[in-house]
């Protein structure tokens, strides 16, 4: 198949990781799929979780959930981030799931769940200081949202939380969390509410905190192969990014590269000119640090990253145009090494993988 640049996507692989993860708790399973999945593509992604055994879906914002069931997935999904003036009854009717934080939100969930109760996960603030009810609000949210319910315009179906520090061993901060959690859902059972489902742990408390798991769990990177602790689960990278060699030629010694030419040759060096770049999510702060694999071989990139492209070394080996790099994957270089060449986390470097870089599907669902 002719390509220029590409991700390619195993969603067996997506799938196999969510049975993995599943392996690891007795709770059902909600991935995260907000940012298009991660970057791997919000439909496929979600299919494959769905076929790897997740029972639920988890996004951030009304326009993911919307797509899902747009698109036909059925399962029940949960949006957490949902902004005030967005169409809450259009969200109501297509029976999605709404986080609930605030008696604002609250009140304007419960009028969108006039033709039917508006289904309602309630979020505390154990400890992260980012989204959820702070503590000092929690009994009043409890109760209005127990009145709601009685009054039949909502219905609470859970109760969550997140770790801020799950990620880090031995940190204090977990614990607490998951003591404040418990005292959330003290005050909810003491209001006779009784949500089906209370989650707490994300990738890194499904791996390491089997106390955090209640009935369900979130993972979020590791369903994408990146898991944020040690573990021995069986996870692999779903993505490889790469792209083809547009131009091979060779630079005298003394000749510098690209923009500001931060880069100037020792050699004559043969350079291979490859067309992804910062516009395509290669950071800019990897000029001159970050490897890529031409052949099976690591090669650095020279100068700086281009919005368009970048340069590398490719002294070693008969390089041609048409050639395939990889840029990461299930190898040599992972998007792990791009967040340590980057200082930030797998994260950030496959939800940045900007749009034009199409999307290719193999495995299940394709």
């Amino acid at each position: 198949m002719s390509f220029q640049a590409e991700a390619v996507v195993d969603l067996g692989t997506i799938a196999a990781n969510v049975e993995a993860l599943a392996g690891r708790t007795s709770a059902a399973v909600m991935p995260a799929l907000k940012a298009n999945g991660y970057g791997h593509g919000l439909v496929p992604a979600a299919r494959a979780c769905l076929d790897g055994g997740a029972s639920r879906l988890g996004v951030a914002t009304l326009d993911e959930a919307m797509e899902l069931r747009n698109s036909g997935v059925a399962a029940p999904i949960l949006a957490w981030l949902v902004a005030p003036g967005l169409d809450l009854a259009a969200a109501v009717d297509a029976d999605i799931e709404l986080a609930v934080a605030s008696r604002e939100q609250l009140s304007a969930v419960a009028d969108a769940g006039a033709r039917h109760p508006a289904r309602i996960h309630l979020k505390a603030d154990t400890g992260m200081g980012r989204g959820g009810a702070p503590r000092a609000e929690w009994q009043t949210l409890v109760d209005l949202a127990a009145k709601a319910q009685a009054d039949g315009r909502i219905e609470i179906v859970g109760a969550f939380s997140h770790l801020a520090c799950a990620d880090e061993p031995g940190n204090p901060l977990t614990q607490s969390q998951d003591d404040n959690f418990r005292d959330f859902l003290d005050l909810l059972w003491a209001a006779d509410v009784q949500p089906q489902w209370q989650h707490l742990a994300n990738s890194a408390g499904l791996l390491a905190h089997p106390d955090t798991h209640y009935n369900l769990v979130r993972p979020g990177i590791a369903v994408y192969g990146y898991p944020p602790v040690a573990t021995e689960a069986p996870l692999r990278p779903a993505m490889t990014l790469r792209a083809r060699v547009v131009l091979v030629k060779t630079l005298p010694a003394g000749h510098g590269i690209g923009y500001g030419h931060t880069y100037v040759t020792k050699r004559p060096t043969r350079v291979a000119i490859v067309p992804l770049g910062y516009a395509d999510g290669i950071p800019r702060s990897t000029s001159n640090r970050a490897e890529v694999l031409v052949g099976g071989r690591r090669c650095p990139i020279r100068g700086r990253v281009s919005m368009d492209q970048v340069v590398v070394e490719v002294d070693e080996g008969d390089v041609r145009a048409g050639d395939v790099v990889e840029f990461f994957g299930d190898g040599d270089i992972t998007a792990e090494d791009w967040a340590t060449w980057h200082d930030t986390i797998s994260y950030e470097i496959l939800t940045s993988i900007g749009p034009r870089i199409p999307r290719r599907y193999v495995g299940k669902n394709t």
